[in-house]
């Protein structure tokens, strides 16, 4: 049920093309602080799982984690500007699938669970977060 609730709600941002307009999602992820522990959490979980560790393998992390940061923050409504490579530069030739895609949302779910966020909060995220799904599968 959890999974469907997930999957209407990234369809919806997809379709929705949800701008930030204020820094509220931001205040609600904690802030740098916040968004900075709920990255390193992600990470944390995706070194642990199965499913798309190995798409990890050749990464940079330490500047996976600084992109990914100033992306949530932008995302967010925060103070930052994201400086990273687009999406499909990104992921050029990784030849990712939706259970690819699924498994990372997961793995960011559990993150944010960690650090207290709430599921309304959580999916605000998510939903702006969402558009770049196309952007990520299968390039």
């Amino acid at each position: 049920m959890r999974r469907l609730f997930l999957l209407f709600c990234l369809l919806l941002g997809a379709c929705a093309g949800q701008t930030p307009e204020d820094d509220s999602l931001y205040r609600q992820l904690g802030g740098e602080r916040g968004v900075t522990r709920i990255v390193e959490g992600m990470l944390l979980r995706i070194a642990a799982d199965p499913r798309i560790v190995a798409h990890f393998q050749d990464v940079d992390i330490q500047r996976l984690r600084d992109k990914l940061i100033e992306q949530f923050c932008a995302e967010a409504g925060g103070p930052c500007v994201y400086t990273g490579d687009s999406m499909q530069e990104s992921h050029k030739g990784l030849a990712l699938t939706p259970s690819d895609f699924n498994a990372l949302v997961e793995d960011l779910q559990a993150a944010m669970t960690e650090e207290g966020v709430s599921i309304p909060a959580q999916n605000r995220l998510l939903a702006r977060l969402a558009p770049m799904r196309g952007q990520v599968i299968g390039r």
